[in-house]
């Protein structure tokens, strides 16, 4: 299913409130805070054999990947909203 289908209220709300672009990268941030939220559960129960207390690699990187997305997204939506000029 689409994004635009799966979260149309919310994406209308956004894009009302922000414009189209930065609607759109402020849901992008929801979006992947919410895959956030599920790979940090995922790590609860999926350890680390060579870390304990830590998640497996393969979550510390998908972690890490979508960490660093939302600061990217984030640095596109301050660039937005500096005055231009």
């Amino acid at each position: 299913m689409s994004v635009f289908h799966d979260r149309k209220d919310e994406l209308e709300r956004a894009e009302f409130q922000l414009g189209v672009s930065a609607g759109r990268l402020a849901v992008t941030l929801d979006v992947l805070t919410d895959a956030l939220v599920l790979v940090g559960q995922h790590g609860v129960y999926c350890q680390s054999a060579r870390q304990p207390g830590k998640p497996a690699m393969d979550v510390q990187i998908i972690s890490r990947s979508i960490e660093q997305a939302k600061e990217l997204v984030s640095s596109v939506l301050m660039e937005l909203k500096r005055p231009s000029g």
